[in-house]
């Protein structure tokens, strides 16, 4: 397969394709939800779809990402913000792989294989593609998955929403990858908290060796003001449309 866009093997790079932050480009619609584009080794992942398979597909391609061009997507929990794209995305391109949460209902499975595409049930952490890994599933009351990346900096950690707890989700990468996370972008649930257990969840993040941060989706607007504070130039202000580029 043919590096992506001149990627270089071994690269990372992550487009936000699907985010409620206002996009810089007005061509590009926001929405509540999320979608990140992993290229990787190589490889293009879709992580989550967003709710509306209308404004992912456009937006993909307003990017320059073709969806027929995705071997792979995660999605990270039930929740129609994150799991509501995958049907639009299938009518164009069935030729892929789709990983659920064991805890997924039948139907949706189901739904997955109508469309001719192939689905694998995750419950337990394991690699799925070269230094790509799924934390498994986590949590009691709604169960999610989150995606670890191995590179040379350390890991990049991928959530949707971070229900289970977004310094849970760090500690499971750290097991399932083997090294000290280096970036941490996606959903941290972490809208409404205080100023104290924000502070708190960033000081965890540190302690962790985490040393670039790209909340969004449901992070909350506070919670991008003190981890900007807190990072610096290691904050990155992630809205549909940003392009992360991880050596």
């Amino acid at each position: 397969m043919q590096a992506r866009h001149g990627q270089k093997e071994g690269n990372v790079t992550l487009t936000i394709v699907y985010d409620n932050a206002p996009a810089d480009d007005p061509a590009l619609r926001s929405d509540w939800g999320f979608g990140c584009v992993v290229d990787v080794n190589k490889r293009r992942i879709l992580f989550d779809t967003g709710e509306s398979g209308d404004i992912l597909l456009s937006n993909m391609r307003h990017l320059g990402i073709d969806p027929a061009s995705v071997d792979a997507v995660v999605i990270s929990h039930i929740h129609s913000d994150h799991a509501g794209g995958l049907r639009a995305l299938l009518s164009v391109n069935s030729r892929l792989t789709v990983y659920v949460p064991g805890s997924f209902p039948k139907d949706y499975k189901r739904s997955i294989e109508r469309a001719g595409a192939k689905f694998v049930e995750i419950t337990t952490p394991r690699e799925i593609m070269d230094k790509v890994f799924t934390t498994g599933e986590m949590g009691k009351h709604i169960r999610e998955q989150s995606l670890v990346i191995q590179t040379k900096r350390g890991l990049v950690v991928i959530t949707g929403c971070a229900h289970p707890g977004i310094v849970e989700v760090i500690r499971r990468a750290q097991e399932v990858g083997g090294a000290t996370p280096y970036a941490a972008i996606g959903g941290f649930h972490t809208m409404g908290l205080s100023d104290a257990r924000l502070e708190k969840i960033i000081s965890s993040f540190q302690d962790a060796g985490v040393k670039m941060v790209a909340p969004c989706h449901c992070s909350g607007n506070r919670a991008r003001q003190l981890f900007q504070k807190a990072y610096g130039e290691g904050y990155i202000d992630a809205k549909p449309g940003s392009v992360i580029q991880l050596p």
